[in-house]
């Protein structure tokens, strides 16, 4: 059962991505609209599918290693520039596709270029059911922090969250 849920899923997003391919100007408000349902639809099914996956994992390493893996290889939309994030509710990095060095970090403090608790909205958003965060990230392979819209949601069963963007400069 639990490999024709994660094939469904899959192929779910697969079907999607394929209706919603844009070659538009990334910053056009139809690209954005687009990429924002890319979001929300990679996000759901990657925390649906790691909270499934997770449910029977007895100890804590085992958990992050898996989820770690199961994101690492993830790139979505046109410039590869979509990946996930996973924290726990208290701000602790679990895992970061593009960023290694943050797997592990407290960011409860972390604030961006504009002073905002970045870790801390997105942590309060996913627990109050999901949602969009607006911030500033550095945007990999690029210098300085880019304008964002993160969206996140708790992993059913567990006390983490993953998260994506859509880089909006």
């Amino acid at each position: 059962m639990r490999k024709s849920h994660v094939l469904l899923v899959f192929l779910s997003i697969i079907t999607l991505l394929f209706s919603c391919k844009k070659e538009d100007n990334p910053a056009s408000e139809e690209t954005l609209e687009w990429n924002k349902k890319i979001a929300i639809a990679y996000v759901h099914s990657y925390a649906v599918s790691i909270g499934e996956a997770i449910i029977e994992m007895q100890d804590d390493s085992t958990k992050i290693n898996y989820i770690r893996r199961a994101i690492d290889p993830i790139s979505f939309y046109p410039d590869n520039s979509g990946y996930f994030y996973v924290y726990d509710f208290d701000c602790i990095n679990i895992a970061h596709a593009r960023q290694k060095d943050l797997q592990g970090q407290d960011l409860f403090d972390y604030t961006d270029s504009r002073g905002k608790f970045v870790i801390r909205e997105l942590s309060a958003m996913a627990q109050s059911g999901g949602g969009y965060v607006e911030f500033y990230w550095i945007k990999p392979g690029e210098t300085g922090e880019k304008r964002k819209l993160g969206y996140v949601e708790a992993i059913p069963n567990t006390n983490y969250f993953i998260g994506t963007g859509v880089y909006l400069e």
